[in-house]
C-alpha cells in the first residue's frame, strides 16, 4: 500500500489530515511510511494507491487551494481496506 499526504506550504489541514492518516493506519494495523509532497495541489489530499480518497464525481479543487471536502476518517479507512483486498 502507497499512503501519500499531499499539501500546500503552511495548509492549516495538514496536520489534521495527517493524524487521520496514522489514526487509519493503527487502526487495520498497517506500517507503511507517508509520503508526504508538499507543491501546487488541492490541499490536503490523502492518495492511497495513486488515488484521491475522495474521490468520485464532481469538480477538484485548484492546484494549491484548499479543499473544502477534507479527507474523513471513513474515507481513508474504506481506501485502505480496498487496497488490502478487505471489506
Amino acid at each position: 500500500m502507497r499512503v501519500e499526504l499531499l499539501r500546500i506550504a503552511d495548509c492549516p489541514n495538514a496536520a489534521a489530515a495527517r493524524r487521520v492518516v496514522q489514526d487509519c493506519l493503527a487502526r487495520i494495523g498497517v506500517t507503511v511510511p507517508i509520503i508526504e509532497t508538499v507543491g501546487p495541489v488541492p490541499s490536503p489530499t490523502v492518495l492511497v494507491d495513486g488515488h484521491d480518497v475522495m474521490g468520485g464525481p464532481g469538480v477538484r479543487p485548484a492546484a494549491g487551494a484548499c479543499r473544502i471536502d477534507l479527507p474523513t476518517t471513513e474515507r481513508v479507512l474504506a481506501a485502505m481496506r480496498a487496497s488490502l483486498g478487505r471489506s
